[in-house]
């Protein structure tokens, strides 16, 4: 079995046992009043969906994409459920990334991949938002990927979206009193300009 099969069967496994309501990222939480009033949004490496859940719930048009085919079908569930349209689809983005100018509002959380980064900048349309999240390599606790290539050097997330407009980044990182302050995650919130 190679290393891919195993992740991915591992990712199989952890959605399929998953309990509770998917949450959407804290960016959203704290920065969703920067989204648009309408267009389409895209929930990429969507995991459970809580990104796609609360999207559409604010009236966008929510494509999510995940390739573990159990998330896929727990957020259709989800979705149906609560009368949400969501187009929910098993695809591989890192083989298959998101066509150019496509989405007003792109969401990443948890997942990175370094060579999807201008593949997935190149999907906004001008003015489109893109809202990222995921764990930093200076880190206070222990949660998140023990493999240091899935997460982010310092700043590394301003770096890979070097061509979008910043409107927020956050990533404290060990600066300060790390008992308060978002530790652990950097977020960025950037804009296509043209």
């Amino acid at each position: 079995m190679t290393e891919e099969t195993s992740r991915h069967l591992r990712w199989e496994s952890r959605y399929r046992t998953a309990e509770g309501e998917p949450q959407p990222a804290r960016v959203l939480r704290e920065l969703g009043f920067l989204l648009p009033a309408q267009g389409r949004a895209l929930d990429l490496a969507c995991g459970r969906g809580g990104n796609a859940l609360w999207l559409a719930s604010r009236g966008l048009a929510v494509t999510a994409w995940d390739y573990a085919e159990a998330a896929i079908v727990d957020l259709e569930a989800r979705a149906a459920r609560r009368g949400l349209p969501i187009r929910a689809e098993v695809r591989d983005v890192c083989a298959e990334p998101p066509p150019p100018r496509t989405f007003d509002v792109i969401v990443v959380s948890y997942f990175l991949d370094r060579d999807l980064a201008p593949a997935t900048a190149d999907a906004l349309r001008p003015g489109g938002l893109l809202f990222y999240e995921t764990f930093v390599r200076e880190a206070v606790g222990t949660g998140g990927p023990t493999n240091p290539e899935f997460r982010l050097a310092p700043s590394e997330l301003l770096q890979l979206f070097a061509g979008l407009r910043v409107i927020d980044y956050r990533e404290h990182a060990l600066f300060g009193d790390t008992v308060q302050g978002q530790r652990d995650i950097a977020t960025l919130v950037a804009t296509r300009e043209a």
